[in-house]
This record gives C-alpha cells, sequence and structure tokens, in this order.
C-alpha cells in the first residue's frame, strides 16, 4: 500500500531509514574493526574472531529471503523499529558475554532479526517516493552503510583500542536503541507492501537478468571481504601499519564510499543504473589493483582504498535499484535476495580471506579480490542485452 505524505515527510523517512542502515551495517561489520581486541580478550586467533563475521554472514544469507518472506505483511514501522530494538538488545548482550561461544551465539540471533533491516528499507522507501525518484532514493537510503564504514568503522578501531570491545559494544547499543525510537517516531503508520508469495520467488527464479544481477553482487562483494574483513591485520602484517593508521584506512574506505554513492545518485540519472554500475566497478577494480601491488607502501595501499571505496557503495546501491526497475512489483523479494546475495559474498570473501590469512598467505588475498571484480565487471556487460 502507497502512503501519501507531506512534501516534508520523504525527507525525515529517508534520513531515518538512511540512519537505520547505518546501524544495521555497524551490528553486521563492527567486528572487523577490533579483531585484534576480541582475538585478545576471548582469547582466541585472529581467524576465530574473523569468523564472527563469517558465520554472521552465512546465517543473514539465509535470514534475509526467509525474514522477507515471513514479515512481510507486517506494518513497516512496526517491523523496522523492532528490527532495531533487537540490534540494541543483542549489543548490551554482547558486552557481558562470558566467552566466545556465548558471543557467536548471541551474534546468530540478533543478526536473523537484523536480516530483515536493508532489504525492508529499500523496499519501504520505493513504497513513498515517486516512482522517478526510486533509485536516487535507494541509493541515499543505502548511505547508511557508507557512514557506518566511514565514520562507524573509524570509531570502533578507535574506542576498542582505548576503552574496550566490551564497552564498544554497549555503546553500538545505546546507538541502535535511539535509532529505533526515531523510527517509531518518523516513519508513517500503516505502510505495508505486497505480501510475498511462492508465486513470487517462482517469477524472480525465471528472469535471467535478476538473475544475473545477483550473481554479480556475490561476486563483487565476495571480492571485497576477502580484504576488507581482515584489512587491520593485513595493514600490519603487510605494511607494518598500528591502530591511527588502521582507523585511518577504514575512514578513507567509508569517506569515499560515501562520496562514490552521492556522485552515483547524481549521475544515474543522466547516464542510466547500468553504466553508473560498471562505472564504480572499474572504480574498485582499479583499487584492488592499487592495493596488492602497491604493498608494503601505505601511500599505494591507501590510494588502493580510496577508489576501492570509491565504488562499494555506489555499485550495491545501483544492483538494488536495477533489481527494482526490473520488477518493481517484486521488489521486496528482489531486494531480500540481493541483501542474500551480498551476505553470500561476505561469507564467502571473509572465509576465503580466513584462511588465507591463517596460512601466511596474505598478500593473495588481493589477488583474489582482482579475480573475483574482474568476473563481476564481465557480467555486467552481459546484463546490457537484458535491460
Amino acid at each position: 500500500m502507497h502512503i501519501d505524505t507531506s512534501p516534508s515527510e520523504p525527507r525525515f523517512v529517508r534520513s531515518s531509514l538512511m540512519l537505520g542502515n547505518l546501524v544495521t551495517g555497524l551490528a553486521i561489520i563492527g567486528p572487523t574493526a577490533m579483531l585484534s581486541q576480541l582475538a585478545d580478550g576471548l582469547q582466541v586467533t585472529i581467524r576465530d574472531a574473523g569468523l564472527l563475521v563469517t558465520f554472521g554472514a552465512v546465517m543473514l544469507c539465509f535470514g534475509s529471503p526467509l525474514t522477507a518472506w515471513a514479515t512481510s505483511r507486517i506494518e513497516r514501522r512496526s517491523l523496522l523499529t523492532g528490527v532495531l530494538l533487537v540490534i540494541a538488545l543483542g549489543h548490551a548482550a554482547s558486552a557481558l558475554a562470558p566467552n566466545y561461544g556465548a558471543l557467536l551465539a548471541i551474534r546468530l540471533v540478533m543478526l536473523a532479526a537484523a536480516a530483515v533491516f536493508t532489504p525492508q528499507a529499500a523496499s519501504t522507501v520505493a513504497l513513498i517516493v515517486p516512482v522517478r525518484e526510486r533509485a536516487a532514493a535507494i541509493a541515499y537510503v543505502f548511505l547508511g552503510w557508507s557512514l557506518a564504514i566511514a565514520i562507524g568503522l573509524p570509531l570502533v578501531t578507535f574506542a576498542a583500542a582505548h576503552i574496550g570491545w566490551r564497552e564498544t559494544y554497549a555503546t553500538i547499543g545505546a546507538i541502535a536503541a535511539l535509532t529505533a525510537w526515531l523510527h517509531w517516531a518518523r516513519l508513517p503508520a500503516g505502510l505495508t507492501g505486497a505480501p510475498i508469495s511462492l508465486a513470487s520467488w517462482r517469477a524472480l527464479a525465471g528472469n535471467r537478468l535478476i538473475l544475473l544481477l545477483l550473481l554479480i553482487t556475490a561476486l563483487q562483494t565476495s571480492g571485497q571481504f576477502a580484504v576488507i574483513t581482515y584489512l587491520g591485520p593485513l595493514l600490519t602484517r603487510l605494511a607494518g601499519a598500528g591502530p591511527q593508521q588502521i582507523a585511518t584506512f577504514f575512514a578513507i574506505f567509508g569517506a569515499f564510499g560515501f562520496i562514490g554513492n552521492i556522485i552515483a545518485t547524481r549521475i544515474v540519472g543522466s547516464i542510466g543504473a547500468l553504466q553508473t554500475s560498471a562505472l564504480f566497478l572499474v572504480s574498485m577494480l582499479i583499487g584492488a589493483l592499487l592495493w596488492t601491488f602497491g604493498a608494503p607502501w601505505l601511500l599505494a595501499m591507501g590510494a588502493g582504498i580510496l577508489l576501492w571505496g570509491l565504488g562499494f557503495a555506489a555499485v550495491n546501491s545501483m544492483q538494488q535499484g536495477r533489481l527494482v526497475a526490473a520488477a518493481p512489483e517484486l521488489s521486496s523479494v528482489s531486494v531480500a535476495l540481493n541483501t542474500s546475495a551480498l551476505y553470500v559474498g561476505q561469507a564467502i570473501g571473509s572465509g576465503l580471506g580466513g584462511t588465507l590469512f591463517a596460512q601466511d598467505l596474505a598478500p593473495v588475498t588481493g589477488y583474489v579480490a582482482i579475480g573475483f571484480f574482474v568476473v563481476a565487471l564481465a557480467l555486467v556487460g552481459l546484463t546490457r542485452s537484458r535491460s
């Protein structure tokens, strides 16, 4: 059901949903910024700490489409507010976790609920804004993920190093609770989408363009998380970087992700989502090349992370926009599956990255990322004839 809103309300709705994505993104990728502190505090290896991301991604992979189906009839304000409250409670419980096993269990339960937020946020804003504004509105909502990396991860790195990982979890929980209140105050009541049925899944399974787009999402995310999950330990091992330099790299990656997404929202109306997606995927590929061949020189690796960051959020936004355009009536399902594909990529990439790191093959992670990006870019070319 489409809800008519006042001229000012959509702006507040978009900003609320964007902040919700920030909190959700931080809940999902936050551990990447404090792997060393988690490993030391829980007396596990860096790879074990990284598995918090990998196992969490597996949960999100299966949880996103399932929760999209299970919650499709729930009013959106109640649903999204409830998800953020679960994230808040999950972080509060994580701050008190007595051991690694308990922290992992809490995280999996929390992420089972968090899986619904990003796809439902995208489909919710698509219900509110005019059709011509959907791609830009979805990109704006997705800026929350960019901010989670640009601002959230550097702050998590700093906080974990100076006040401890437990206190950092507690702080994120408080922010999540505040964001839940904002959603309840700002989102319009009575907003619901079309219920998801088995016929919806069958319709998507027969749409070759959507299947190609989902594969592109999984491939480019795999390449990204092979490196980004272990960015801190990789910088330390490859270039001798310390906490301040690691935080700076996270800030560069996220800040330029934010900038790239803004640029994408400005140019997509002129050149289209296909060309915009290809442009920023090329930026990611060039960035991965500079990161890989620039080691151990921090300046060259920083230039690589800058270009890499410029593309990652923009590509994800364009993927969601293209999925909505390909089948608007099935956007809740397709965006949920795209989110699931993101988490498939996270699981594959972080799993490969962790294995390579544990085998003392840290430099190889860059080559893995390059390979994934090249294949993803080739598939983007195949979607031209199907758009």
